[in-house]
């Protein structure tokens, strides 16, 4: 099993603590270590990050987190790392043969989360994401959050963050098939913005995204200094790295 870990944008509500998000550490770990050590505990054997804003210091960064960690971790460079995250979706699964674990480098997941997640696929799921229905959860960001609208077998509806209607939000975590690059690639050719979410709403729409209830598990997105402060104070209750 692989593993694609999206660290190309610019992080700009995190900028007052670290110039570069994902290399922004966490109880002395960066999320980006925090991200792959989750990868390989729930059975991922290589990694591929795909970086962008401040590339060269991320790639530099890597040889000696694949040595800690006992996995290969590779990077690829997204051409223009402004433009919307699934040109790095694409850019990352081109280098992955199979289905992989997509993953967002400033989210955290309790354990059991990815490993679940992993062990999710089937032939009548071209992608399945992980949900949280707790719509009050106090670690959710309404003003950034990914809001998914899920149908009564639990396939997605609609997704978006201005979607009118919801029922869940979207944990930054995907088990992912090549078909979510394509879809990412026709909703381009149809004039979509290029956005993972694009994608998404292609396969729902096709009927092929399916979600995976988190219940009562922990995972917060390291988005802004309150969610940092809140990462590092739960981190060493919470996680195994």
């Amino acid at each position: 099993m692989y593993a694609l870990i999206i660290a190309a944008g610019y992080g700009s509500r995190l900028r007052e603590i670290s110039d570069s998000k994902p290399l922004t550490p966490i109880a002395g770990v960066p999320l980006l270590e925090l991200g792959v050590r989750q990868a390989r505990a729930a059975g991922v054997e290589r990694v591929v990050v795909v970086t962008g804003h401040q590339a060269i210091e991320i790639e530099k960064f890597l040889p000696s987190l694949s040595a800690r960690v006992g996995i290969p971790v590779v990077s690829e460079r997204v051409r223009h790392w402004s433009t919307p995250n699934g040109y790095s979706v694409m850019a990352g699964a081109a280098k992955i043969p199979g289905d992989y674990l997509l993953m967002m480098a400033d989210h955290i997941f309790a354990p059991g989360i990815l490993d679940r997640l992993a062990r999710q696929g089937t032939k009548s799921r071209g992608v399945t994401l992980a949900i949280d229905r707790r719509l009050d959860n106090p670690l959710i960001d309404p003003d950034d959050a990914t809001w998914v609208k899920t149908d009564a077998d639990g396939r997605i509806e609609a997704i978006g963050k201005t979607i009118p209607e919801y029922d869940a939000v979207d944990c930054g975590a995907f088990l992912a098939t090549p078909e979510l690059a394509a879809a990412i690639q026709a909703a381009i050719a149809d004039g979509k913005s290029g956005s993972l979410s694009d994608g998404m709403q292609r396969l729902a729409d096709a009927g092929r995204a399916a979600t995976m209830d988190i219940g009562e598990a922990w995972w917060i997105d390291v988005d802004d200094p309150r969610a940092h402060a809140i990462a590092e104070r739960e981190l060493g209750a919470r996680l195994t790295t």
